[in-house]
């Protein structure tokens, strides 16, 4: 389809490089001078030549000197055939209109225009082939960097559902060896998450009133298994129906304020607030310092991993601000809602 649209675009150029002149000598004598056509029409000849096989075969493969001979010698022959074949151009009409058909200075300044003329259309060539090569390879660029985002998105994706997955597990593994009543719907809220990994994690967008309930039911699950959720705060405002983000975006932070927000008596203090204002959400996570001390070994998921999901998907409509004062660790998140 491609190579279609570039054959009617060149056809376009000649068609209207052709009937430029005859429309300009229409006008001006009422009559079309077709003893010029041959040499327009060899003209691209030149230009064809250099953009197909000249340039790809030896410019680009950094033959420069090859490339440098074959064209002098291709400009020379050109010249010198179309002098001999093709006579008939402007100057040699004033020649035939003016009676004066031996004059040197005019010769040569045929020739000169003709030489000037089989450089031009020689060197269209060029510029034709160096811009098609870098088109070429601007795209090429563009595929392996959206093969490359989409590569590392599954990677950190593949991070991202093991491990919710193995921290939903441990709620409900807390309320049944405590044998509370709470654990039934405690597996009902887990098999919605586990929904939402499943189906929905696959995607690169996904409404964003789904990833609030996600955020809701994972709370939800997290309420049930503490002994104090009173200082557990949860906080949605704004109009989010018809906005989308990324899924799992948001959740690691709500989750990690979680696993590091209770202290040595139990108390968990976690304060989310999701806030939409036009096409803007404003995401803020506070959680108690607790003492859990993270695993470096085992955790490997986290902060960094959504770093880079943010600069990967986001990179120049989000900012995030982490801060730690008053025994408190704030992650306040900025981001451009499509």
């Amino acid at each position: 389809m491609l190579r279609i649209k570039e054959v009617y675009v060149h056809l376009i150029v000649w068609l209207c490089f052709v009937s430029f002149p005859m429309a300009l000598s229409f006008s001006q004598f009422g009559e079309v001078h077709l003893e010029f056509l041959p040499r327009m029409i060899v003209a691209p000849f030149l230009t064809y030549v250099n953009y197909l096989l000249l340039v790809p075969f030896l410019l680009l493969k950094k033959r420069l000197w090859q490339y440098i001979l074959v064209s002098v010698l291709l400009l020379v022959v050109f010249n010198l055939v179309v002098n001999t074949y093709f006579s008939t151009g402007p100057l040699t009409k004033i020649s035939e209109f003016t009676g004066v058909t031996n004059f040197t200075p005019l010769k040569r300044m045929s020739m000169a225009m003709l030489a000037i003329s089989s450089f031009s259309f020689f060197l269209l060539g060029g510029v034709m082939g160096l811009t098609k090569d870098l088109y070429k390879r601007e795209k090429l660029s563009r595929i392996k960097e959206m093969s490359r985002k989409e590569t590392e998105l599954q990677f950190l994706r593949a991070q991202l559902n093991p491990h919710f997955l193995f921290n939903s597990l441990n709620s409900i593994y807390s309320l049944v060896r405590n044998k509370s009543s709470e654990a039934p719907h405690a597996v009902i809220t887990l098999s919605e998450l586990m929904r939402y990994m499943l189906y929905e994690a696959k995607k690169e967008m996904v409404p964003l009133t789904k990833e609030i309930e996600y955020i809701k039911n994972f709370v939800q699950l997290q309420i049930l298994r503490l002994s104090d959720s009173k200082n557990v705060k949860l906080r949605i405002s704004g109009e989010y129906d018809d906005k989308l983000i990324a899924p799992l975006l948001l959740v690691p932070f709500v989750e990690n304020a979680f696993k590091y927000g209770t202290d040595f008596k139990g108390d968990t203090y976690v304060d989310i607030s999701l806030k939409i204002i036009s096409e803007t959400l404003f995401f803020q996570v506070i959680n108690k310092i607790g003492p859990y001390k993270k695993d470096l070994e085992s955790s490997g998921i986290g902060l960094e991993n959504i770093k880079n999901r943010l600069q990967i998907l986001f990179p120049e409509e989000h900012s995030m601000l982490i801060c730690k004062d008053d025994g408190n660790y704030t992650v306040n998140l900025e981001l451009q809602l499509v």
